[in-house]
């Protein structure tokens, strides 16, 4: 049973590339220094320590800028609201730690954004170790890079939160190697997703979008599986959603555990409504020199969804209702 709870470059859109970070920083036991590489914007303060800086913050609002480093740190956030900012968009990595064997961030306060951080080679005994996990709260992300990891995203239950990622790049993410499958974007019974101008490549397993929420806006970002190693769907809606599906590009790889379809819809359950699911104006294909049979969507909801005009390379059929 699967568990719920780069910076981009999608066709036509440029972004900046994630840069290694020249010189890394350790967790210390310092609380605040004025060369500490975390400071609150609002205050002025710095500290050395991730989590010193995020309980600065505590039930209130504020914004933790992170120096051009690589990071062994993590936090969790248990209230309030807070901005991760990074300096210099793609310098600041937070590689390698994880709180709570959960996530380099760990979030159930009133919302947060993160903007321009990079997560790497988070790891956990579970087998689901994530860059993020959402417990609570609303979520926007920008400008991050998630590679190397068991999971990049994940999400516990908020049917009244918001998630909202863009300019986001998701790397060698996914492995089906613990009780259940870990995924680039796992998302629990959320209130919605939205998903743009954003890359999924080279998955190491499980599939790169896979969401529960009630409704979705995956739109401009691109799917690249043509190097992915054991890799199931590129977007999942196991138990329905509605919402749209629009002008994305998707690539099918070789090395696939399921290459039966690329959008999958209630799969598992129909908790939620799928009547009016567009689906619409996206390009897919397999990689060159691939012979074999997919449904772009793949149907179990029996609800009327609304298949638009889509570009389907040779062996892909519009749609398959199971």
């Amino acid at each position: 049973m699967n568990r719920p709870i780069r910076l981009a470059l999608t066709c036509g859109l440029p972004l900046l590339a994630a840069v290694p970070a020249a010189s890394s920083f350790g967790q210390s036991e310092g609380s605040a220094s004025h060369t500490a590489p975390y400071t609150v914007i609002e205050t002025g303060r710095s500290f050395t320590r991730l989590q010193d800086a995020v309980d600065a913050i505590g039930d209130g609002s504020g914004t933790i800028r992170f120096a051009s480093l690589r990071f062994s740190d993590c936090a969790v956030q248990s209230k309030g609201e807070v901005t991760y900012r990074a300096e210099v968009p793609g310098q600041s990595v937070l590689d390698g730690k994880a709180c709570e064997d959960k996530a380099a961030l760990v979030l159930r306060g009133r919302g947060a954004r993160i903007e321009g951080l990079v997560f790497a080679n988070i790891r956990v005994p579970d087998k689901n170790g994530a860059g993020v996990r959402l417990e609570h709260g609303n979520l926007s992300v920008s400008q991050a890079w998630f590679r190397d990891s068991e999971q990049g995203l994940l999400s516990g239950e908020d049917p009244q939160g918001a998630i909202a990622i863009d300019k986001s790049t998701f790397t060698r993410l996914g492995t089906c190697e613990g009780s259940g499958c870990a995924h680039s974007v796992y998302i629990g019974n959320y209130g919605s997703l939205t998903i743009t101008r954003s890359r999924f490549e080279a998955g190491t397993g499980g599939h790169y979008v896979k969401s529960r929420a009630a409704q979705v806006e995956i739109t401009g970002s691109s799917f690249d599986d043509s190097a992915g190693r054991g890799t199931n769907y590129m977007i999942d809606l196991p138990e329905g959603a509605t919402g749209r599906i629009a002008g994305n590009w998707f690539v099918q790889g070789r090395d696939k555990e399921n290459y039966s379809a690329f959008v999958a819809v209630a799969a598992e359950h129909r908790s939620h409504p799928s009547a009016g699911l567009s689906v619409q104006g996206n390009n897919a294909r397999f990689v060159p020199g691939l012979d074999r049979h997919s449904a772009f969507v793949a149907d179990w909801s029996g609800e009327p969804l609304k298949l638009g005009d889509n570009a389907l390379g040779a062996g892909i059929s519009g749609f398959e209702k199971r």
